[in-house]
């Protein structure tokens, strides 16, 4: 009997052709679970078809969804200010209003979006989209620091107890691993370099939209 798979996802920004190979390769059964770590939207090909496959896709399997500091911009610009639209729209959310034909999300999604989980834990593992404070107990850490955080975290070698898993800082040339942390956004919206990956655990392997799965060394 195959084992039940907790399946980690990177950044995805609207990398619809990425995810939608990186599922084929992965072929999810009932027994696994698809964990997300934010940035769905933005930049890349099509958000409006990527927010579709997730909706779709919980309806099928068991997921989780974080929340992206990208989702975090959007929710801030749909109820918000002016400057908060102008701060999503210059930062890669003008792709994702062109991509629902020069409007904003319908209210499913943005209900869908609400929704989405600020961090995600369990006997072995922290997942957070940006990072965590070092220096203190996870549930220290606020939700602007989970959502944005680069460093101190990104360089910090700061024991939380549990690895943590993230994404919101592009790995280029592969994913981040060190003893307290892996980063698994690998830059699935650049063209030509950019691939999404996956960590299955508790195998421990990096599974990517394209080029061959790698074991977490």
């Amino acid at each position: 009997m195959a084992q039940s798979r907790l399946l980690v996802f990177g950044d995805i920004h609207g990398a619809i052709s990425s995810l939608s190979r990186l599922l084929q390769r992965l072929m999810p059964t009932e027994d696994d679970t698809l964990l997300f770590l934010g940035d769905y939207i933005d930049r890349g090909e099509d958000s409006r078809a990527v927010l579709d496959l997730l909706s779709n896709l919980e309806q099928l399997h068991s997921c989780i969804f974080l929340m992206g500091n990208h989702e975090d911009m959007f929710l801030k610009a749909y109820s918000g200010a002016e400057a908060d639209l102008d701060l999503w729209l210059n930062n890669g959310g003008l792709k994702t209003f062109l991509d629902f034909d020069g409007g904003l999300p319908p209210d499913r999604h943005v209900e869908w979006i609400r929704r989405l989980r600020p961090f995600y834990e369990t006997e072995t593992h922290y997942f957070v989209h940006a990072g965590l404070r070092p220096g203190v107990a996870p549930s220290e850490s606020t939700d602007m620091e989970r959502l944005w955080i680069r460093e101190p975290f990104l360089s910090s070698t700061y024991d939380w107890g549990k690895r943590v898993i993230f994404g919101h800082t592009v790995q280029f040339g592969g994913p981040l691993v060190m003893p307290n942390k892996i980063g698994i956004d690998t830059g699935a919206f650049i063209p030509r370099i950019g691939r999404l990956t996956c960590l299955a655990l508790p195998e421990g392997r990096f599974v990517f939209s394209r080029g061959r799965s790698k074991k977490l060394g």
